[in-house]
C-alpha cells in the first residue's frame, strides 16, 4: 500500500494549546499519523466547530460527539460548538435548527444511545451545505457517519476547495457494518457483535427446549456480513451462518438443516439482513439514501426465511419449533460497550486535533493498530466484504456445508 498525501489549509502558525507530546511528521508512515502537533492551524479561542452525525442509529455516536466537544473547548480551545440536527438535513437553508452544544448538553450523553443531534439519511447540495457553513462563520465540520456520509464529505471538501475557503473537513467513520475500506473497524462493532451473539444464544436455548427446535436470528448487514460472522463466532452455537458475499441455495440450506435436524435434533441460523438482495425486483422500495430497504416487507430476509423452512418441514411431515429474534433495532440504539467506548473517545480525539492543525478532506481511523489520517478521496473509493479466509473461519466453527453449487469448469 502506497503513501498518499493529506491535504492541510496552510502553514500552522500558532502553537498548539494541547499537551505534549506532540506528532511529528516524518513522512516515513504509509498514512499521516493521526494526534495533536505543537503547531496549529487554527488560532486558539477564535475558531468555531460544527458536528453533524449521518445514517443510521449505531452505538457509540453519542460517545463521538461528546468527547469531540470537550477535546476541542479544553484541548484545541474552541469555544464556539454547532450541533447540526439531523443529519445532511440540518446543514441546509430550511432545515432543522442548529443547536450550541455545551458542556450541559453533553454531560451524560455518554450514558444513553442513539444520538443526542439527531440524524437522517439522503443526499443534500454540496454547495448548499458550504453556504450555511460560510453563513455561520464555520472554520471546522466534522461528519460522523458512514459510506454515503464519507462520499458527502468528500463533495462538500471539494466545493470548499473550488471556493477557495478555509474550512477543515474532517470525518468519524461511524457504520455497524464495519464495512468502511482501509481502517481496521469502526465504533459501534463490538458492541453490534455482543448483543448479536446474546440473541444467538438466546436462539440457542430456544432450541434446545423443543424436539426439532431451530432458531432463526437476523441480523443488520446492508451488503457486509462481518455482524453475522463475527457474532457466530463469538457465540459459537449457530449452526448455520448466511451472508450476503456467499450466496445459498434454499433447498441446499433445506437439506443441510433436515440432516442437522437428524442427527442433533435442533440447529441454530443467523442471517444477515442483505441477504435480502436476492428477493429484490426492479422498483423494489428503496431509503432516502438510494440502499435497498431491507426492513421493508418484500425484502425481509428473517420472516421470509423462516416461513420458507415451516412450509418446507410441514410438506416433509417433520414436526419442528421456530423461534425468530430479530434484535436489529435494539442493537442500533444499544449503549456502546466499554472497549466501543474507549475506542470512540481515541477516533474523537484525533479528529478535533487534525482540524485544529488544519488538516482536511480527511478520515480518522486506525490501521494496523496506529491511528491514523486517511484521505476521503481514497476512503470513499470501495466497502469492505467478508473475504474467503474469514468465511473459512466461519464455516469451520459452525461446521456449516457448501450452500451454493460449484461454479462450472472453465473451458
Amino acid at each position: 500500500m502506497r503513501s498518499h498525501p493529506v491535504e492541510s489549509l496552510g502553514e500552522a502558525r500558532f502553537d498548539s494549546p494541547a499537551s505534549p507530546p506532540f506528532v511529528e511528521d516524518d513522512g516515513a508512515s504509509e498514512f499521516e499519523p493521526a494526534g495533536p502537533r505543537a503547531r496549529v492551524f487554527f488560532e486558539p479561542g477564535a475558531a468555531r466547530a460544527g458536528i453533524v452525525t449521518c445514517g443510521g442509529l449505531c452505538p457509540g455516536t453519542n460517545n463521538v460527539v461528546r468527547t469531540l466537544f470537550l477535546t476541542l473547548l479544553h484541548r484545541c480551545r474552541v469555544h464556539h460548538v454547532t450541533g447540526f440536527r439531523f443529519g445532511l438535513a440540518g446543514l441546509v437553508a430550511g432545515g432543522p435548527e442548529p443547536v450550541r452544544v455545551t458542556p450541559e448538553m453533553v454531560r451524560h450523553a455518554h450514558r444513553v444511545g442513539g444520538t443526542m443531534l439527531g440524524t437522517s439519511r439522503g443526499r443534500q447540495d454540496a454547495a448548499a451545505i458550504v453556504d450555511t457553513l460560510v453563513a455561520r462563520s464555520i472554520d471546522m465540520l466534522f461528519f460522523v457517519g458512514g459510506n454515503g456520509t464519507i462520499r458527502a464529505a468528500r463533495d462538500v471538501q471539494a466545493e470548499i476547495a473550488r471556493r477557495g475557503l478555509r474550512i477543515a473537513i474532517v470525518v468519524v467513520p461511524k457504520t455497524i457494518d464495519d464495512d468502511v475500506p482501509i481502517v481496521d473497524k469502526t465504533f459501534g462493532f463490538d458492541t453490534a457483535v455482543a448483543h448479536a451473539a446474546a440473541a444467538i444464544d438466546a436462539a440457542h436455548a430456544e432450541a434446545l427446549g423443543a424436539q426439532n427446535g431451530i432458531g432463526l436470528v437476523k441480523v443488520m448487514g446492508r451488503d457486509a456480513g462481518f455482524i453475522a460472522t463475527h457474532a457466530a463466532i463469538a457465540s459459537g452455537e449457530a449452526n448455520f451462518c448466511l451472508v450476503p458475499e456467499f450466496p445459498f441455495e434454499l433447498e441446499r440450506l433445506f437439506a443441510a438443516l433436515r440432516a442437522r435436524l437428524a442427527r442433533r435434533g435442533h440447529a441454530v441460523l443467523v442471517v444477515a439482513e442483505g441477504c435480502g438482495a436476492s428477493l429484490a425486483w426492479p422498483g423494489a422500495e428503496r431509503d432516502a439514501s438510494g440502499n435497498l430497504r431491507y426492513a421493508s416487507s418484500g425484502l425481509d430476509i428473517g420472516p421470509r426465511l423462516r416461513d420458507a423452512i415451516a412450509e418446507h418441514f410441514a410438506g416433509a411431515r417433520v414436526p419442528t419449533t421456530i423461534k425468530y429474534i430479530d434484535p436489529s433495532y435494539t442493537i442500533r440504539a444499544a449503549v456502546a460497550s466499554s472497549s466501543d467506548a474507549i475506542y470512540c473517545a481515541d477516533l474523537a480525539r484525533h479528529a478535533a486535533h487534525a482540524a485544529a492543525a488544519g488538516r482536511t478532506g480527511v478520515l480518522v481511523g486506525r490501521l494496523r493498530g496506529a491511528f491514523v489520517h486517511v484521505p476521503l478521496e481514497l476512503a470513499a473509493t470501495g466497502a469492505r466484504r467478508v473475504g474467503p479466509r474469514e468465511w473459512a473461519a466461519v464455516r469451520e466453527i459452525t461446521g456449516q456445508p457448501e450452500l451454493s453449487s460449484p461454479l462450472p469448469p472453465r473451458t
